[in-house]
């Protein structure tokens, strides 16, 4: 896999495709957003009053409009156009977002009681960095929870589906795993100008070591599946591989 360029900027920043985002996942975010990954976290978090919730590449705010508007939130993110959207369309008066590189060292000024990490840490050229960060904001016993397009089958041109006819099944094809790797993303195909993000995969392994590094005990690991449905002849072998190929991991870690 190529190597990105040495300008943070340029290399692992959405700033370039901040409009295109932003339309994509809407005021609400993406179908998974809505039906899966929000759904899920609000109830992992158990968030109360005197909650204060880290959003580490926050985007452009889709966690931020899902939590309660009375506890204290900060998101960090390094893409500009996506921080000015979340400023936009914030609406609570304890809610902020800080224009920062969270894969490099920086310091937050208080100690927050929950820190998420939603379908950034592999767009960080240095997501080590980020889970450290993670743990200097967190008070004791705070709660650290990372989502991740699952490590394991979802790697960028690197798996894929494939159809056994003989056996009439669907099943997913994995190229290379334990290898890391530095996958370019074509986000505009079809367009002269191309724009392009990275994405960095890591085995599972590595994201629980950085965490074991960083201070903190795993206490949850879930594998979330689609909940979308097929129809016509290929139905039932679809529905049974969306089943049983999770496309989201999720990782609860404990500051200790």
């Amino acid at each position: 896999m190529r190597q990105p360029s040495t300008n943070k900027r340029q290399s692992t920043s959405w700033h370039s495709v901040n409009e295109w985002y932003g339309n994509i996942v809407g005021e609400k975010g993406h179908y998974y957003h809505q039906h899966i990954i929000l759904p899920k976290l609000i109830d992992l978090f158990a968030l109360t009053p005197s909650s204060r919730l880290l959003d580490l590449g926050s985007g452009e705010g889709i966690l931020e409009r899902s939590v309660p508007k009375e506890i204290e939130y900060l998101g960090i993110d390094i893409a500009e156009g996506l921080i000015k959207q979340a400023r936009q369309k914030s609406t609570a008066p304890h809610h902020r977002f800080q224009l920062a590189n969270i894969s490099r060292p920086m310091q937050i000024e208080k100690s927050f009681t929950h820190a998420a990490c939603i379908l950034a840490l592999q767009n960080m050229k240095d997501g080590k960095q980020c889970i450290a960060n993670a743990s200097a904001a967190l008070s004791k016993d705070g709660i650290f929870i990372i989502v991740l397009n699952h490590p394991c089958f979802r790697i960028p041109r690197q798996s894929s589906w494939e159809i056994d006819p003989k056996n009439k099944l669907q099943y997913r094809r994995v190229n290379r795993y334990l290898s890391p790797m530095e996958i370019p993303i074509n986000m505009t195909p079809g367009q002269k100008q191309i724009k392009q993000t990275w994405s960095f995969h890591h085995p599972l392994s590595t994201y629980f070591q950085w965490l074991k590094e960083s201070g903190f005990v795993v206490s949850d690991c879930q594998e979330w599946s689609s909940d979308k449905e097929s129809e016509g002849k290929a139905a039932r072998m679809e529905n049974r591989a969306r089943s049983d190929f999770p496309l989201f991991m999720c990782i609860v870690a404990k500051k200790i």
